[in-house]
């Protein structure tokens, strides 16, 4: 059996990238509107400093408005809710969000009660979840979307009737993508780490989505052959053949075993991680035409 097909992340985001752009410039030029994408980052996280820094590129090359602020580590729970009001009420500021993880002074879920769910990028406000739930328009958590473009184009774009498996019950993830799955009408599955015989559960799936933050956790013998595999994992583990120190980055999926299995693959990294970012970006787009009740441009 031939190797599977690699899901490039780097193509696929760069066809969301440029539709994105495309409808931005249409927005300008039909209605004078600049969408807007801000980024909180509390203290200096190095991987959500890699990842704010990306946005902040991505958003401005579409021809986006692109805002940045960065609070320091010990900054207190009540500034950063006060950051996120001014945020709220900021016309130019059509979509933001707060980098997580936020220091532990930090209520995470306080922070997103408080976004304004119109302008919540993530998609991570408890009214969007439950409009996602309940099949109404919604802000849609980026990483999520990215995995069910990636899986549509994999499957030629029906996952009609499909058994969809996801390893995961996260909020950010987990929840979200098996929402988008129904909605697809896939036959879904949620398993996690107290879900009986994983394996057995994971050789079920048509489509097999890895969200559990575990390195090569899922082996190339928990995978239907021909099945769609999404892995979202990305951990940073040590890789010494490079030097003292160094690490590389791997996903939940052992991809050297799955890649002789699947029918299709997302590579880690070069796969789900850099759709986030095209998807967050066509969330702010999506929030800025609903804010000002222009329609959203075509193709997004």
């Amino acid at each position: 059996m031939a190797d599977a097909q690699i899901i490039d992340g780097k193509v696929i985001s760069a066809a969301v990238k440029a539709r994105v752009a495309e409808a931005v410039a249409r927005l300008k030029a039909d209605h004078g509107l600049t969408p807007g994408l801000a980024v909180v980052l509390v203290g200096n996280d190095p991987a959500s400093e890699v990842y704010v820094r990306s946005k902040g590129i991505a958003s401005r090359e579409a021809g986006m408005n692109s805002f940045e602020f960065k609070m320091p580590a010990e900054t207190s729970e009540a500034e950063v809710l006060a950051k996120v009001r001014e945020l709220n009420a900021d016309p130019l500021v059509h979509g933001f969000l707060v980098q997580f993880p936020v220091p532990d002074q930090i209520s995470q879920q306080a922070v997103i009660d408080a976004i304004d769910p119109v302008k919540d990028a993530d998609g991570l406000h408890p009214l969007n979840a439950g409009r996602l739930a309940s099949g109404l328009p919604a802000m849609v958590p980026a990483t999520p979307e990215g995995c069910l473009i990636m899986a549509k184009l994999a499957a030629g774009g029906d996952l009609s009737g499909r058994h969809a498996v996801v390893i995961g019950r996260s909020n950010l993830v987990g929840k979200p993508v098996a929402q988008l799955l129904l909605r697809e009408n896939c036959t879904v599955t949620m398993a996690h780490s107290r879900s009986r015989d994983l394996p057995g559960l994971a050789r079920q799936a048509d489509i097999l989505v890895a969200a559990v933050g575990r390195p090569n956790m899922v082996r190339g013998d928990w995978i239907k052959p021909g099945a769609i595999v999404i892995d979202v994992g990305i951990n940073r583990v040590p890789a010494p053949e490079k030097g003292e120190g160094k690490t590389r980055l791997i996903g939940d999926v052992d991809f050297a075993e799955a890649v002789k299995v699947a029918g299709a693959i997302t590579p880690v990294p070069g796969g789900v991680g850099l759709m986030t970012v095209a998807c967050l970006m066509r969330n702010a787009v999506i929030a800025a035409c609903r804010q000002r009740g222009v329609a959203v441009p075509d193709g997004l």
